[in-house]
């Protein structure tokens, strides 16, 4: 999942810059292109990053939960092919659905989060009573 959403910000920053998105954002009659059109690219390429390497992926997949919602029930479902339709949507349920294993399974063992946390366990200290129960 983040592969492809480090690619997909890659091409809307190289289409336009990170103000060109704003134009396809306002055709699709999207409220706030303003806001949106630099948002999007940005939370694909930094959240993207960030599942990647399993740093708060939990927290930025329930943004794309938002997003690929919203991308294929709201955008694409009403719109006749090659914009909309099945075909054209079919990418935002999978990413959708990917969103939510995310948020309901987290990032996994490998996740640099995960890695991080177990050494900062490792390395505090075993409160009194805690050590004298495992020893005796």
């Amino acid at each position: 999942m983040g592969v492809i959403l480090v690619v997909a910000a890659f091409e809307k920053l190289s289409a336009g810059g990170l103000f060109g998105f704003t134009g396809a954002v306002t055709q699709f009659g999207f409220p706030v292109p303003q806001l949106f059109g630099p948002f999007v690219p940005c939370l694909e390429l930094i959240g993207g990053l960030l599942i990647l390497f399993g740093l708060g992926a939990r927290w930025v997949a329930l943004l794309f939960i938002c997003e690929f919602a919203i991308n294929a029930f709201v955008l694409k479902a009403p719109r006749p092919a090659p914009f909309g339709g099945w075909d054209s949507m079919r990418i935002d349920l999978m990413m959708l659905a990917a969103a939510v294993m995310l948020v309901l399974a987290g990032p996994g063992a490998l996740a640099l989060e995960d890695v991080i946390l177990k050494r900062r366990d490792a390395a505090a200290p075993m409160p009194a009573a805690q050590y004298r129960a495992q020893y005796q």
